[in-house]
């Protein structure tokens, strides 16, 4: 694909005349799973790590044990009409900043990142647009989408979750807290062990919460939607469960 893109791109600089968008390349869409995967590590000082993208498929994950850089893969794939179409990566203090940088008459870019973080670093990930994966970090996690899903799995720390257009779907291994924050999208959320708190809000959508069978201090509402309460409740326990949506079903339940 990468090679047709580059034939078409030729072909166009030949011509005399005005490349007009959607003339026919639109068909030769980018992907970013027809490019070669690039590799580069990076040194990260002090605790922690801020992954910042813009337009791409995140997948973060925890890296080997003796590990103590940040690899991160790319996979890449475009081509631009009149203009560029490439990928820039890059740390400064503790941020990794990846960008797309497609311009011209017609673009097509895709891509996709997998980031490595060493054991120990907290982590925040700010994706413009793009889904994001986290698996198996033990540390606490920060998500913050403005146009996709956030998954997130195995997780150890404290995590606060948020997207504005998108479902979150949350399993942990440890996690004691947990925020999640939809603006449209269903959130579901399971805990592996009792958490102290869990705070879940939806402006649309629907919310589901597992937690372990045990009394929580339950605050439950849904404006349009059933509300369905399935652990012991206790207005005197320490552990907290809330679980808001303004247009979605609400469900609290237990396992174990």
């Amino acid at each position: 694909m990468v090679l047709r893109a580059r034939r078409v791109v030729r072909l166009s600089a030949l011509l005399a005349g005005v490349v007009v968008a959607g003339s026919g390349l639109t068909g030769c869409g980018a992907s970013p799973d027809d490019a070669a995967p690039e590799d580069r590590t990076f040194t990260v000082p002090g605790k922690h790590l801020t992954v910042d993208s813009d337009n791409s498929e995140l997948e973060i994950v925890a890296a080997a044990a003796d590990e103590r850089q940040v690899k991160v893969t790319r996979w890449f794939d475009g081509w631009a009409v009149g203009g560029s179409a490439g990928a820039s990566w890059d740390v400064s203090g503790d941020t990794l900043t990846l960008r797309m940088h497609c311009t011209g008459l017609t673009v097509n870019c895709a891509a996709k990142h997998r980031v490595e973080v060493p054991r120990g670093l907290s982590v925040t990930v700010k994706d413009d647009n793009g889904a994001v994966t986290a698996r198996g970090i033990g540390t606490d996690l920060t998500v913050s989408s403005k146009n996709g899903p956030v998954t997130v799995r195995d997780a150890g720390g404290a995590l606060r979750l948020s997207t504005k257009n998108g479902s979150i779907d949350a399993r942990t291994a440890g996690s004691r807290s947990i925020s999640a924050t939809s603006r449209n999208g269903d959130i579901s959320l399971a805990a592996g062990r009792v958490p102290d708190r869990i705070e879940a809000t939806n402006d649309n959508g629907a919310v589901r919460i597992d937690v372990p069978r045990t009394p929580y201090k339950v605050d439950a509402s849904s404006r349009h939607g059933s509300v369905d309460i399935g652990v012991p409740r206790d207005d005197a326990a320490a552990r907290t469960l809330t679980a808001r949506s303004r247009n979605g079903s609400v469900e609290v339940r237990p396992h174990g």
